[in-house]
């Protein structure tokens, strides 16, 4: 559940991808009004929010509305690519609800936004000890920066959801569905009815 506490505020960037918590994503910034939203954030040591971009129903059409619950992104690294546009290297951080957006001159979206509850670590339950095992074994196959995680974390709840949230070939509104999620052990109730058939 969200924090009740007073708003604060957070510039939204909506994507057609959903940003998990720890997860990284690389980003290339061409717009200017997310190229002011960046030198604002490097200004104010800030964030910014990442949003799933809504679709339309049946005809695929994106609605350009952002989706209620997102990610705040943090700026890792920036370069300019060989084609002279910024590229960003972020990671998703806290999860938040969105209470109302206003638009800035420049069309830049401004949310009002409540921070959702840090997830303490949880230890995994038996019943999804199975997710554990999954999530190891994709490691050892493909590698990548958890490769050589501490293995504590194999046992916390909310990483390994939120890990294969990440990796499994999920559809976003699938991980949309699982970021909006509150419980650690809810998510990985949910995370066991999408397993794809070859796992």
């Amino acid at each position: 559940m969200p924090i009740e506490t007073a708003p604060d505020t957070l510039p939204l960037f909506p994507l057609p991808t959903v940003l998990l918590p720890g997860a990284p994503l690389g980003l290339r910034v061409f717009e200017p009004r997310y190229l002011d939203m960046i030198r604002e954030c490097g200004r104010n040591e800030s964030g910014f929010g990442v949003c799933l971009i809504l679709e339309d129903e049946g005809d695929g059409k994106t609605r350009g509305a952002a989706a209620a619950y997102g990610t705040e992104a943090r700026i890792e690294d920036f370069d300019l690519g060989e084609d002279g546009l910024l590229t960003l290297q972020v990671r998703g951080t806290r999860r938040f609800r969105v209470r109302d957006v206003r638009i800035r001159d420049n069309g830049l979206q401004v949310a009002r936004i409540d921070w959702c509850e840090p997830e303490p670590v949880s230890l995994l339950s038996p019943e999804h000890g199975l997710l554990s095992t999954l999530l190891r074994g994709i490691l050892e196959r493909f590698g990548g920066e958890y490769a050589k995680a501490d293995q504590a974390l194999f046992d916390d709840a909310s990483w390994i959801g939120w890990r294969l949230a990440e990796l499994l070939p999920l559809e976003d509104e699938q991980r949309q569905q699982l970021l909006q999620i509150d419980d650690p052990d809810e998510r990985l109730d949910r995370l066991l009815v999408l397993l794809p058939d070859e796992t």
